[in-house]
């Protein structure tokens, strides 16, 4: 196995090695500011106290519509999402920045703004919502609204990092297999997919956390009503001003959700890495 030059070089060593105490010093700051709220919440909540929450019927109820409503909007960000990644990642087109910000747009925008937005849009005098009011629907204030505001917040965050995807597939092996007779939907399926679904997972699995958290627009576009629009964001909000144990619970199951989502796709894309010998 061939060693890297900086790797091996005496100086390089050295400097590392000096100046590894201090860059933890430094790093303590931030990495203390980081985990005491986390620390506190797990040290505020009382496992005897989770269980008699979770029998709660509205929990549970938070619980189930968070976990559907985030299944159907991550469904809906692969499903939508992905041409439009692939487009963004292999054309070059007048006007390709401005759709490419367009896209990264609802990532920073604030939530609140983004609710107002989709109400504004979809709502019962909405742009689109008076029409699909006159024929006898209704989408504000359901969950449909949910999946609809998780989709927008975090729909973005899959299509960036297929972009990203897409664009580090070898180029010479699509066109191999073109040659070979492969259709272009062929070679997207059987090619370009495979050589990049780490990343494309990745992406998704981190959509669907931002759809986990996803608050501001919801409130705002879905209201908070129990067991149709009220997810477990919105019933920690309610919890934290009626019931403090109840939002404590709710925030531990999150957490858990969370950093047990991150670690796995962090594992995951690790184990992809190729180290040259």
């Amino acid at each position: 196995m061939e060693r890297s030059p900086t790797a091996s070089h005496p100086t390089t060593r050295r400097l590392g090695s000096t100046a590894t105490p201090w860059l933890v010093l430094a790093s303590l700051p931030m990495l203390v500011f980081l985990l005491v709220p986390i620390l506190a919440v797990l040290l505020r909540v009382n496992p005897t106290e989770i269980g008699a929450n979770l029998a709660n019927e509205e929990v549970r109820q938070a619980i189930w519509l968070s976990l559907t409503t985030t299944a159907t909007s991550t469904l809906l960000g692969l499903t939508l999402g992905t041409p439009l990644a692939y487009l963004l990642a292999r054309r070059r087109f007048r006007g390709r920045s401005v759709l490419d910000t367009l896209v990264d747009l609802p990532m920073v925008l604030p939530p609140s703004v983004a609710g107002i937005a989709l109400l504004l849009a979809f709502g019962r005098r909405g742009i689109l919502g008076q029409w699909i009011d006159e024929a006898g629907l209704s989408i504000a204030f359901t969950t449909t609204a949910v999946v609809l505001a998780q989709t927008f917040v975090a729909a973005p965050f899959y299509i960036k990092t297929a972009i990203a995807g897409f664009e580090g597939v070898d180029r010479e092996l699509e066109q191999a297999a073109a040659v070979d007779g492969a259709s272009p939907r062929q070679v997207f399926t059987h090619i370009t997919v495979p050589l990049c679904w780490p990343v494309l997972l990745g992406g998704l699995v981190m959509s669907w956390a931002r759809a986990l958290g996803e608050f501001g627009a919801t409130i705002i576009f879905a209201g908070n009503f129990p067991g149709r629009t009220q997810t477990m964001p919105l019933a920690i909000y309610i919890g934290f001003e009626l019931d403090l144990g109840l939002a404590l619970t709710l925030s531990i199951i999150l957490l858990a959700i969370s950093y047990l989502v991150l670690f796995l796709v962090k594992q995951l894309l690790q184990q992809q890495v190729t180290v040259p010998r």
